[in-house]
């Protein structure tokens, strides 16, 4: 009987050459399963026992049918953006320190791939968001996000002023120091530490979180997953602002300008160990229930 995955692609966390002896590792587990193995080839740089072949990360989404991302949930947030399109689905392995997003510890990394490939898994669909921003001059800027989209100040310690509008209809207009639009994926992310809810990660919906309103009353909404966003940084000649997109990707953005944040038509896919739990992981790394 055939593996569910047969053509595996391995990308590691970036520049990061502790990474080497657990993809070397995990190499000769998906090779003992007969599967087919590419690497990244930024990955594979850092990794001098490597003769897997080496592809580009839209190669390897196009060939593959299982990415593996080694290393923490950075890692697979930049796989998620890059890969989105290709539907291929994701693992994500960590290394040490148990993550929201990558669930398979090296300890049981044999046991929980060999179930994978067996068949014996869990698939979630989760939502990724896509940011337009519409300069005075010049094309649109644009990036997708799997956690989060969050509109901050650009080197200045000072309060940024906003009109938010949800699908044509102002919700209103705010001094603050941003703002954040999260999916469910990143409410447990900057969105929760700005005082955000947590929402179940396969739920269609966003959050709107104010990063410390002027006025308290602000608080944060959720809303539909289906809805239109659309933030504009009002004019004030001091408003340079910055968009970030996952904490990894930086845009510009002065007065005026309009971004516009919707959800994407297509669906991350991750796969996770059957026993895996969410709930489970939310109370260790939040430390519920823990006495101090």
């Amino acid at each position: 009987m055939g593996n569910a995955f047969n053509t595996i692609g391995l990308i590691g966390k970036y520049a990061d050459p502790a990474v080497a002896a657990a993809i070397v590792k995990l190499g000769r587990l998906l090779e003992q399963h007969q599967c087919e193995i590419l690497i990244e080839e930024s990955t594979a740089r850092h990794i001098s026992e490597c003769d897997y072949p080496r592809v580009t990360l839209e190669e390897l989404g196009q060939r593959c049918d299982l990415a593996m991302t080694i290393g923490g949930d950075g890692t697979l947030l930049n796989a998620a953006r890059s890969l989105v399109e290709s539907n291929v689905p994701l693992l994500g392995i960590n290394l040490g320190r148990l993550g929201f997003l990558v669930d398979v510890s090296p300890d049981e990394m044999a046991h929980q791939i060999s179930e994978i490939l067996a068949g014996k898994y869990e698939e979630e669909r989760r939502i990724m968001l896509t940011t337009v921003i519409h300069h005075h001059e010049g094309p649109p800027s644009q990036s997708d996000a799997f956690n989060d989209v969050a509109l901050h100040k650009w080197e200045v310690a000072r309060m940024v002023e906003t009109e938010t509008y949800i699908n044509g209809r102002l919700l209103n207009s705010m001094r603050s120091d941003g703002l954040i639009i999260s999916t469910p994926t990143g409410s447990t992310a900057y969105a929760l530490s700005a005082g955000g809810p947590i929402l179940e990660p396969a739920m269609d919906a966003m959050i709107i979180v104010p990063i410390c309103p002027h006025t308290m009353s602000y608080r944060p909404i959720v809303v539909d997953g289906d809805s239109e966003i659309e933030v504009v940084v009002k004019d004030d000649p001091h408003s340079h602002a910055q968009v970030t997109c996952d904490g990894q990707i930086n845009l510009g953005v002065v007065s005026g300008e309009r971004i516009l944040i919707r959800k994407k038509e297509t669906v991350v896919r991750l796969i996770h160990p059957c026993e895996h739990n969410h709930y489970e992981i939310l109370r260790r790394k939040l430390h519920w229930g823990e006495h101090f």
